[in-house]
């Protein structure tokens, strides 16, 4: 395998066209250049600093320490969900319903891969059981995001006609099953497109810095297909597990509607 190996010179290049970029948007008055400037520094000091931990689990495969990781992984993910949310669910909620659909659907799905499809051993070698965890973490994290943030926003704006519903008898799981089915087709937007425009429009990321680092390019073919598939099996699963959990504290023991279960 012929790997190219990268100085810090060859980033600092990089870097520059970041800077160049964010003076370009000062000048433009576009206000992202604080935000993109931020934004770069976190990116590489999170990278270096994953940089250095996945070294040390690399040297000592150890199931408590992936263990730790993994959660540290997950509550962070968790984190994000509901940060993105415009009206996210008040309390622990709006955490809960993230981090319980992303466990249910990536760990089973990584699981699975991990222990049937790459067996390798043991199933748990950071190797594989890290990069794979943490592309299905980021890619699920948007699709229950996605579908969150649409059940909630139409359930605001639909208020009225859910209500009507719930006046004329229905329950108010059937009352909002419309805005249910199309939050969960939301959620999967995102790896839909990106699994039809693999290949036409882009080479997807794992599979070109497999190519870069020297893999052969059908190997890597392979496992992006692999991964594209993973990923969107737990995306599709999280998503609508998370969108029934979301439906369902909308509505209470009553059926009635509790948008104020909601933040402004």
């Amino acid at each position: 395998m012929n790997m190219i190996s990268l100085s810090a010179w060859d980033l600092s290049i990089a870097a520059l066209l970041v800077l160049l970029l964010a003076a370009l948007g000062l000048k433009l008055q576009l206000g992202v250049t604080r935000q993109l400037l931020i934004a770069a520094a976190r990116t590489t000091i999170q990278l270096l600093l994953v940089g250095y931990i996945l070294k040390i689990l690399f040297d000592s495969v150890n199931l408590i320490y992936m263990t730790v990781v993994v959660t540290v992984m997950l509550l962070f993910a968790g984190r994000e969900v509901m940060a993105r949310q415009t009206h996210p669910y008040k309390g622990w909620w709006g955490f809960g319903m993230g981090t319980v659909s992303m466990f249910l659907s990536t760990f089973t799905v990584t699981f699975i891969a991990l222990t049937v499809i790459i067996n390798n051993e043991p199933w748990y070698t950071p190797q594989y059981s890290i990069p794979l965890l943490g592309m299905m973490l980021g890619n699920t994290m948007t699709g229950i995001a996605l579908g969150l943030e649409r059940l909630t926003q139409a359930a605001r704006e639909q208020r009225k006609q859910i209500e009507a519903q719930l006046i004329l008898g229905h329950s108010g799981q059937k009352s909002i099953m419309a805005i249910r089915r199309q939050s969960m087709r939301y959620g999967m937007i995102p790896i839909i497109n990106s699994m039809a425009a693999a290949g036409l429009v882009s080479l997807p990321g794992m599979m070109t810095g497999q190519i870069l680092a020297g893999s052969p390019p059908l190997e890597a073919v392979k496992y992006q297909i692999l991964i594209m598939f993973l990923i969107a099996a737990g995306t599709g699963f999280g998503s609508v597990v998370a969108v029934v959990l979301g439906s369902r504290r909308l509505f209470d023991g009553r059926e009635r509607l509790r948008l104020d279960r909601l933040r402004k």
